[in-house]
């Protein structure tokens, strides 16, 4: 099985404990199934994963988006400003 090397940024990083995290991966699974196995896998960031915002290519993504391992995947939870 391949897989998909996901960055992490600000909380999101700190709660994994890790800058990059590798997940098992089939090309064509969705942004969702990143999300659950992300909660699964490193349940300390499950509280945030609803949460999350993830860029394919530098592009946001749905939770509907497919993924292949040969994409770049950033995770980061929403940051406001003031």
């Amino acid at each position: 099985m391949k897989s998909l090397a996901v960055k992490l940024f600000a909380k999101a990083r700190d709660l994994a404990g890790r800058d990059v995290v590798e997940l098992d991966w089939t090309d064509g699974e969705t942004v969702a199934d990143l999300k659950r196995r992300l909660s699964e896998q490193h349940p300390k960031l499950e509280p945030l994963v609803p949460r999350l915002l993830v860029a394919v290519n530098n592009d946001y993504a749905t939770d509907s988006a497919m993924l292949n391992t040969t994409d770049e995947v950033a995770c980061f939870p929403p940051v406001s400003g003031g």
